[in-house]
């Protein structure tokens, strides 16, 4: 084999490799934003459950702010999840 063919198989082997990476890239991008759709929903979520328990502080139970606190770590938990996709 000459040095062109070595070249261009070598060439061949990056644009390869590269397209291959790209695929791969596509794929964590859906499941980012899949993961990231989830929390935003979540973050909605707790949003609403923070200003019910603002409105009725008073009243407020410890069972709501545990929801609020395991929903928040949730949150967190995706968010960081996201974090170290990128």
């Amino acid at each position: 084999m000459n040095l062109k063919d070595e070249l261009e198989k070598f060439q061949e082997g990056l644009t390869q490799q590269r397209d291959e990476i790209l695929v791969q890239l596509d794929l964590a991008r859906m499941n980012v934003r899949d993961e990231w759709e989830k929390a935003e929903e979540k973050l909605e979520e707790l949003k609403t459950k923070v200003a019910d328990a603002a409105d009725e502080a008073k009243d407020a139970s410890e069972d709501v702010w545990a929801g609020v606190q395991v929903l928040g770590e949730e949150i967190k938990s995706a968010y960081e999840r996201i974090k170290t996709k990128l």
